[in-house]
This record gives structure tokens, sequence and C-alpha cells, in this order.
């Protein structure tokens, strides 16, 4: 009995054993694959730059016409014909629609002719006042006649005038919003006429920067219809009232617009320049991890065997400006950095550097 336990038992030991040293095998093999050298990883690098950056300041602004309005009419009546094409250039008092008058054109010739007769009448009072043939309230009576008939035949011709719409300014039409025989109300817009030469961008900032600010001061405006295009003005106007509400400056600029190219409504993200450039460094903006602890780099250095690896460093950021960011702290000039690359890198991994790898300067200003 005692003979089969022992068996068992040693059967046992051999099992474990065996086992045992098995993981003892696969553990001193993990130990050699992590003593093992790891292979570079392949980056591209950039060097910290020294540059020249304008103070300014950012803004979000839309641009307004110079003039701009809905061109309506001001009496009732049928449109008669129509003197305009939609999107024309027009110049200031060219007539646009003219409504039918003709009622009032008749109307306006018999107020002319009894405004006629009631003339010789008071001609005629006058002379015999002056033989005492009628009395002073007959003369009197004759000359309110006269200027009441005056003062309703002018009533007419302004609403003749009236009814031929025209052009209060020169500048560029929109869509005709009317067509011929159409009865229009008093106040029904019939085109809009926007004057875009030169043109004003409105933009507020928090009062903060209210010092900062003054008349003349160079503005761009950048737009996406025309992104390579350098939109440029000056500030013409600073309200003296704060918005209560937002604390906030309202603001106009004015940019010359002689080939029409900016639109009343147009979007811009716009840089007011408030002083003089100072010293900043800056990288790449794909050179900068973004962590939820801070801002890191790679730097590049080389070990005591010489091999070149990357090493983890926090920075701390500013203002970022056609693709490059500034570096506050973190960084000296000519430094090497990893610009792309870094998720694939630990602090003091060796790295290969190949800067075909770059991103387009397009990808890397998004």
């Amino acid at each position: 009995m005692w003979l089969r336990g022992l068996i068992v038992t040693l059967l046992l030991a051999l099992l474990f054993g065996g086992i045992g040293w098995h993981k003892y095998g696969q553990y001193q093999h993990f130990q050699a694959m992590m003593a093992a050298e790891r292979p570079a990883v392949v980056v591209s690098s950039a060097a910290v730059e020294a540059e020249q950056w304008p103070v300014e300041i950012r803004a979000l602004g839309t641009f307004t016409a110079d003039q701009g309005v809905h061109v309506a009419t001001e009496v009732p009546g049928r449109v008669q014909s129509i003197r305009f094409r939609s999107g024309q250039s027009v110049e200031a008092g060219q007539v646009l629609v003219e409504l039918d008058a003709s009622a009032e054109r008749a109307e306006l010739r018999a107020l002319e002719a009894d405004l006629e007769l009631a003339v010789l009448d008071l001609r005629r009072a006058e002379d015999l006042r002056q033989t005492q043939a009628v009395s002073q309230s007959q003369l009197d009576r004759a000359a309110t006649l006269v200027r009441s008939l005056e003062a309703r035949a002018e009533q007419h011709r302004v609403v003749i005038e009236r009814k031929t719409i025209r052009a209060p300014f020169s500048g560029e039409l929109g869509i005709r919003m009317v067509h011929l025989g159409q009865y229009l109300s008093p106040g029904d817009t019939v085109v809009t006429l926007q004057s875009l030469d030169p043109i004003h961008l409105d933009f507020t900032l928090p009062e903060r920067h209210l010092g900062e600010l003054a008349l003349g001061q160079r503005v761009q405006a950048p737009v996406a219809a025309w992104p390579q295009v350098a939109f440029e003005g000056q500030i013409t106007a600073i309200s003296p009232e704060l918005e209560r509400a937002s604390r906030t400056i309202h603001l106009q600029a004015t940019l010359p617009n002689s080939e029409a190219r900016l639109r009343p409504g147009m979007f811009s993200q716009a840089t007011v320049l408030v002083g003089e450039a100072r010293p900043v460094l800056t990288l790449p903006r794909t050179a900068i991890a973004y962590q939820a602890f801070g801002e890191t780099v790679f730097v590049l250095e080389e070990d005591a065997e010489g091999r070149l690896t990357a090493e983890q460093r926090p920075v701390r950021v500013g203002q970022t400006r056609n693709g490059r960011v500034e570096i506050v702290d973190g960084v000296r000039p000519g430094m090497e950095v990893v610009a792309t690359g870094q998720m694939k890198l630990r602090s003091g991994q060796r790295v290969r550097i190949d800067n075909s790898l770059e991103l387009p300067s397009d990808v890397a200003q998004r």
C-alpha cells in the first residue's frame, strides 16, 4: 500500500517539476527578448527656430457694405417698366423701375387747369380791389385758392416722381424681385443695392484689449473664398460704448475692395496688429504632443555610444500661427526634435531620421 503512495507521489513530483521547468524556460526566454536591443524607429525631425512675431489680436468678424439698402417703393402702383438686370452695376439716380402713373398725371393736368383759372381770378380781384369793387376778404379767398391748388399740384408731382424708382447711390444690384404688371404696395422690395468699394469689417473684442487699440491700426482679414489672398485694411471706428451683456467693444475696419472679391455677410478670422514684432521660439505644430498632463516634445540626443535617441520633455506653448507653435519654455534655439512619428516612441528609444516623412504644409497647418 505504501509502495503505491510512493509511486503516486513520485509521479506528481515529476509532473509539477516538468511544468515548473517549462515555465522557467519561458521566463528566461522572455527576459532575453526584453534584454535584446529594440530596433530604431523611423521619424522626421525639425529644428527649434527663432522668429519675429508681431503682437496681434485675433477676432471673428463679418463684412458689411459701405452702403446697402433694399430699394423699395414708397407709393402703390403697377409695374409699367423695368430698367435694370439682376447683378448690374448702376450709378446714383439711374432709373430702376417705373410704376403706372397715368391716373396721377390726368389729375395733375386737371389741377393745373384749375390753378390757371384761379390765378386769372386772383389778378382780376387785385385789379378790382384798387377801385374798391371787391372786398379784401374776397381778394384773400382768391389768393388762398391759388395757394391751395399750387400745393395740391405739387403733391401730385411728388407722387408721380416717386412712381419712378431710382438708385439712391452707385453700387451693385442684387436679384430682381418684381415683374412687369405686378402690383406693388408701399414698402415692397424691388431689388437690393450694395456699395462694395470700400467695404467694412465689423468685429468685437473683449474689454481687456481696449488699451491696446487705436484708429489706423492694420487689420488682416483672410476669407475662405480666397485663401491665398491677403486682404488688409485699418481700423476706422471704435465704438465709445461697450456691450453691457458681453463686456465687448465693437470695432470697424475699412478695406479696399476694387475687385469686389469681398462681399457683405462674408466671415473672417481677422488679425489686428497692435505692436512691434517680438522674438519667439517656434516648432511645427506636428512636433507637439498634447497630453492630459500637458504638452511634450521628443528631443533628439546622442547616448554614450553615439546613437540617436528621443527623450520626452515637457514644454509650455503659446500662440499658433500658420502651422507653427510658439514654445514659451522647455527648448533652446537650434535644438532638434521629432516632427512626426511620436506615437511610436517612448522616452530613451533609438530613432532614425528620415525627413521625407514630413507632412505637407497644408496638412500641418490644419
